[in-house]
């Protein structure tokens, strides 16, 4: 089975001022396609043909993992963040304050956590299996599929993100992120 670039689900200026065209064109159109180019060259003979995108990110190591994980990670990111953002509806809401003490508290806690990922990697709000929720940052193309959480929303802070639009300021990129969050994503995740 071959695996497809997935489309962006909005237009390519669609989160401009906060993510511009041109970034979604290197970062999308180049990036996240070559890993999943890299992908499908390396699925003939490796046992994963016929898996889903999660059940080779769940199985696989080395660098069948890491762009299956890639490719996996990024058509998450993408379906994070949409124009106008938004705020968190009241159960997730109520989740955040719960664990952070407010939504404002749980984003400076999300924004420094992803600040200091040091290197390339991921960002993520999870929920654990007892329904509370917490922050965790991943290197490079881990994942928390790998682990027994799910993954509620995250960022990419691998510098290909945002280095078109913000240079090497990863914090304004970071405190930009908010305006573009799909709340209604991320609380679809939050109820399964």
């Amino acid at each position: 089975m071959a695996f497809e670039l997935p489309p962006l689900p909005y237009a390519l200026d669609a989160l401009e001022p906060h993510i511009s065209a041109e970034t979604l064109q290197f970062h999308h159109g180049k990036h996240h396609k070559a890993y999943i180019d890299k992908l499908n060259a390396l699925l003939p003979g490796s046992g994963f043909e016929h898996m889903s995108l999660e059940d080779i990110v769940k199985r696989a190591t080395g660098d069948v993992f890491n762009n299956a994980g890639q490719s996996w990670n990024h058509t998450f990111y993408w379906q994070c963040l949409r124009p106008g953002g938004g705020t968190p509806g009241l159960a997730l809401s109520s989740a955040l304050s719960r664990a952070f003490g407010s939504v404002d508290e749980f984003k400076s806690t999300f924004v420094k956590s992803a600040a200091g990922n040091f290197g390339s990697g991921w960002t993520w709000l999870v929920k654990n299996r007892d329904g509370s929720v917490a922050v965790v940052n991943t290197g490079n193309a881990g994942t928390p599929l790998t682990d027994a959480v799910t993954p509620l929303l995250t960022v990419d802070v691998w510098e290909h993100a945002y280095y078109i639009d913000y240079r090497n300021e990863r914090q304004k990129y970071l405190e930009s992120f908010w305006n573009i969050v799909n709340w209604p994503f991320v609380e679809e995740n939050f109820a399964r």
